[in-house]
């Protein structure tokens, strides 16, 4: 007896754990509502808190106003420092004006920017592995006097430095990077400088690593793989290229449910879903929802690794 040609298509879907909201974010995005709810709206956040367009318009309808610079933000009212880190000068600029601020930088960034100053007081030259531009690398880059960090993006960089002082050089890294791709950039690096100092513990921070990790356990047996978080959001991009590498014919990344054209899926059986760690869970469930829609869908969570880190608010917060 042949299959009802009415029945929808079945589909499996692989669902990688751990994915979406990491420590770091869910604490800054705490920080915000807690600023809002302990001096009322509006709370300015200089840059976008996390990259991740719906935690951004969320935040924004409870009162927070979103800036690029602290120019932009009265002396009277609150300002939120984003999750990616800031410059030095933009905590000093807040000081001399006498405003409230509240830092929600990563913990694990600000432990780069520890590490950065660290081997600069020891005399060495302060290699930083990252991409250009993304405000991550701003704010470590701004940790140290102009010209003392290095900016390394690619293996042709790492071929091409040419130190500039006798003190040694050491490496510290972006939180967000390709695991893969950032080890080929350390051991070219190695090669070329073998006692290059390094973090006592990899940069690339755990939930960015985890996630990689669960794209790579499902890609292989995907036709489709679908990368949930914005465009602008690293950690998110990566996950697709990851994905990628470790076999998924094709990859997408999507902000939401709407952003998916069921028509990538004609023939796939098998579909990976995952999320970067500023997208929230319910974009999952939304994107989900959809395939339900049009497919038979199984639902099979893959994974292993257990995340249990949590960070504390910032004491002005917890007074």
């Amino acid at each position: 007896m042949s299959a009802d040609p009415a029945a929808p298509a079945v589909l499996t879907v692989r669902l990688a754990a751990p994915r979406g909201f990491c420590a770091g974010v869910d604490r800054a995005i705490q920080v915000v509502e807690a600023t809002l709810e302990r001096f009322g709206a509006p709370v300015y956040v200089r840059h976008e808190i996390v990259h991740n367009r719906h935690v951004v318009s969320r935040l924004r309808d409870m009162g927070a106003v979103f800036v690029e610079t602290l120019e932009e933000c009265p002396d009277d009212r609150p300002v939120v420092f984003s999750a990616h880190g800031s410059p030095r000068s933009v905590t000093d600029g807040a000081k001399a004006r006498g405003m409230t601020f509240l830092d929600a930088t990563c913990p694990l960034v600000s432990k780069v920017h520890v590490e950065a100053a660290r081997h600069y007081a020891a005399g060495r030259q302060v290699l930083l592995i990252g991409h250009a531009g993304h405000p991550e690398v701003v704010g470590t880059m701004g940790q140290l006097p102009e010209g003392a960090v290095v900016l390394i993006e690619t293996l042709e960089d790492a071929r091409a430095f040419v130190p500039g002082g006798a003190g040694g050089v050491a490496y510290v890294t972006q939180t967000t990077l390709s695991v893969d791709d950032t080890a080929e950039i350390v051991e070219a690096l190695k090669a070329r400088f073998p006692d290059m100092a390094a973090p006592h513990r990899d940069d690339i921070c755990y939930a960015t690593t985890n996630r990689q990790e669960a794209v790579k356990s499902i890609a292989g047996e995907c036709d489709v793989l679908l990368v949930i978080g914005s465009a602008n959001s690293s950690n998110s991009v990566r996950l697709v290229e990851v994905g990628l590498r470790a076999g998924a014919p094709k990859a997408f990344l999507i902000d939401d449910a709407d952003d998916l054209d069921l028509a990538w899926l004609a023939g796939a059986r098998t579909v990976g879903v995952t999320a970067g760690a500023s997208a929230p869970e319910d974009l999952v469930q939304g994107v989900i929802r959809k395939l339900s829609s049009a497919f038979a869908v199984t639902v099979e969570e893959v994974g292993a690794a257990r995340e249990t880190v949590s960070f504390k608010l910032p004491r002005a917060l917890l007074a």
